[in-house]
């Protein structure tokens, strides 16, 4: 299947059914299903009790961040299997002591409302927000809410702000929802994340070539130092959220509401969501901060 056609859900699922089948070290879980009941996959890699958690496509136009991490799956998976050493790591060690976890697509629904679907029970409340009919750049879910403002830390304050641009419901991004993890994707991911305590969070985003180290306002120790390694493996730029950015997000809550090491990677420039043929450039840029993000 090709990378150069935006990544439907019914994609995903041809791809991880690939995986599956070409590398047996992966395994595939259920982190939870969407709003409209599609299957969110989590495939993990490695044996070891230091988990760590690389999460895609919380916005449906953002697509491309699960592109980027179902290639480094399968990069990471071959060279496993074939004892290659990228950048000199002793994968083998590294995944006696690691766990790998990834959600390429946290936001199904949406990612499929930005690809063109229209068949489904919520599709006329979602119309009455986009007069022109161009979903493209839909980045809520299918109840039209932002699930990177639908987190518990933040939340109260990002309400706030959320009246002063006059957003009351259903929108094609920064709507908050009635409460915190009122959704199925967010209340999957958060309770996920609270059952295992991953040591460190990657959370993949478009577009800006930024590197967000704080959440919710708190700096962990050692948090910097990391933003500027990953920022020169990379050429990403190290940066701190601002405005309705910086509230109710996966990092804020797992930065300052759990004290996990998080990171959102803001891939690639441009206009979102990011044309398919730039996942090779993007992923050029990111594949040594992925594999290295291993021994962190």
């Amino acid at each position: 299947m090709s990378d150069r056609i935006p990544l439907h859900p019914d994609l995903l699922a041809g791809k991880v059914k690939h995986l599956m089948a070409a590398y047996p070290p992966l395994s595939c879980h259920t982190l939870g299903e969407s709003l409209l009941g599609r299957r969110i996959p989590l495939l993990c890699l490695g044996a070891g009790k230091g988990r760590l958690l690389y999460v895609g496509a919380h916005h449906g136009a953002e697509w491309l961040t699960a592109t980027l991490l179902l290639r480094f799956i399968e990069e990471l998976a071959r060279a496993y299997l074939s004892g290659a050493r990228p950048y000199g790591l002793d994968l083998d060690l590294l995944l006696s002591v690691r766990t790998l976890c990834f959600v390429p697509m946290l936001n199904p629904d949406g990612v499929a409302i930005a690809s063109g679907d229209r068949d489904d029970p919520l599709f006329e409340c979602r119309r009455r927000t986009v007069p022109n009919g161009d979903f493209s750049r839909w980045q809520a879910n299918a109840r039209g809410v932002d699930l990177n403002h639908n987190y518990r830390v933040g939340f109260a304050e990002y309400k706030r702000m959320e009246a002063a641009l006059g957003i009351t419901g259903c929108a094609p991004t920064r709507y908050s929802g009635e409460r915190p993890e009122s959704e199925p994707e967010c209340a999957a991911m958060a309770a996920y994340i609270r059952r295992t305590v991953p040591r460190l969070v990657l959370s993949l985003h478009t577009q800006g070539e930024e590197i967000y180290w704080r959440g919710g306002g708190v700096a962990l120790p050692g948090a910097r130092a990391m933003a500027g390694r990953m920022a020169a493996l990379s050429g990403y730029r190290v940066a701190e959220p601002c405005g309705a950015a910086a509230y109710g997000g996966l990092c804020d809550y797992t930065t300052a509401g759990l004290g996990i090491p998080s990171f959102t990677l803001e891939c690639g420039l441009g206009e979102n969501p990011l044309p398919p043929e730039k996942a090779d450039g993007i992923y050029a840029r990111l594949r040594r901060l992925l594999f290295e993000s291993i021994t962190m």
